[in-house]
């Protein structure tokens, strides 16, 4: 619509033009007068070739200047000169700042300066005038147009590379809460599966034998309480780490995750259970970074955890092998190893391979030649190499 309303108000103007040029021609030079219908149509027939172009200069802006000059070219009028100018200063802005084909209509602009060069010279003395003052306003429409031009381009550039960090942004937040989420999925499995076949493992063996030893059936039961309690607080621990920041202030802090320190009370609860379980320490002991530690013991506990789910009560031993830079922990059992499916297939040993490379080590399980199976970690700890 804009187009087109300034197509319209070029052609008026044109008109306007004509007819002031043609009177002030005729006070210079008397002539018998033409037929008036005949001239008005003439005129307006040669306005509107070259103002008519002006209303698709958006849509087709090379055409649209083409068409003009074209115009310009194939239809003389008194006052050429200034109503070319009128004309092919919008037209020739158009092609250069929204047309695809920016060196085409660049090369287009000679024949344009051309036109209006040759029509300023036809009108005598004052065609020198006219014909600076069309190349100033023609080439400062040019300089205006290419520069709008540029700092368009810039624009959107830059918001391309806007949506793009954007993008880059989303994507990193998305990948940042799915690996969250793992985590917390992979923390919840350590905690409920392992408690929870601790309370199942020492509840059954509260049945069995409830009726004749009343006494181990209390003591397997308060082990089931001991195992209910302990699941409850690194549930809560979990939460917490979900809460939001702005608890109340008198809350008491989160207690803190286990380490390897807590592998001597996992083991006597796993033997209250019923499971022999020996544990061999190897080399010097030395305080570990709190997320290995809570790796490491995260190992020993799905371990221990699977020789209950899968092997029944066979003889199983923990060994903590402090190494120089590397920890190696193995978890044995001499029991008939479970069915082929589960090492590695289920949530538990496939988010503690994701916990062990996560520090650059490494974890295997299978069975073993003897019978049994075997779980072995190997965690780098480059502190053990630093020097003192």
């Amino acid at each position: 619509m804009l187009d087109v309303a300034l197509a319209a108000a070029v052609t008026l103007a044109c008109l306007k033009l004509n007819m002031l040029s043609v009177r002030m021609h005729d006070s210079l030079v008397p002539s018998p007068p033409a037929p008036y219908a005949m001239i008005s149509h003439t005129v307006l027939l040669a306005v509107l070739a070259r103002t008519a172009p002006l209303a698709i200069r958006r849509l087709f802006p090379l055409t649209a200047f083409w068409l003009c000059l074209a115009g310009c070219v194939l239809a003389a009028l008194p006052g050429s000169s200034i109503i070319n100018l009128v004309v092919l200063a919008p037209a020739a802005y158009a092609a250069v700042l929204y047309s695809p084909y920016w060196l085409l209509a660049m090369f287009g602009m000679p024949a344009a300066l051309l036109v209006l060069a040759t029509a300023a010279v036809n009108n005598g003395q004052s065609g020198n005038y006219q014909l600076l003052t069309a190349l100033l306003v023609f080439v400062a429409t040019l300089i205006v147009g290419n520069a709008v031009r540029l700092g368009r381009r810039r624009a959107s550039d830059s918001q391309a590379r806007l949506r793009r960090v954007e993008a880059d942004q989303e994507a990193a937040t998305r990948q940042a809460i799915e690996q969250e989420r793992a985590r917390i999925a992979r923390e919840l499995h350590d905690v409920v599966t392992h408690n929870v076949s601790m309370m199942v493992v020492q509840a059954g063996a509260a049945r069995r034998v409830l009726g004749s030893t009343p006494d181990e059936a209390r003591t397997a039961l308060l082990a089931v309480e001991d195992s209910g309690r302990a699941a409850i607080v690194e549930l809560q621990h979990l939460l917490g780490l979900l809460a939001p920041p702005d608890a109340a202030p008198d809350e008491p802090p989160p207690p803190p995750q286990p380490g390897l320190a807590q592998v001597g009370p996992l083991i006597d609860r796993v033997a209250t259970a019923g499971l022999p379980v020996e544990l061999r320490v190897r080399g010097p002991v030395r305080p570990l970074p709190p997320g290995l530690n809570l790796a490491a013991y995260r190992v020993v506990q799905e371990a221990l955890t699977n020789v209950l789910k899968h092997a029944g009560q066979p003889a199983t031993t923990v060994t903590l092998d402090y190494q120089p830079g590397a920890l190696i922990i193995e978890v044995a059992d001499d029991g008939c190893p479970g069915p082929a499916s589960w090492p590695g297939t289920g949530r538990g040993l496939l988010g503690l391979r994701e916990r062990v490379a996560l520090y650059g080590g490494e974890l295997d399980a299978g069975g073993r030649p003897g019978g049994g199976w075997l779980v072995r970690a190997r965690i780098p700890d480059e502190l053990a190499v630093l020097p003192a």
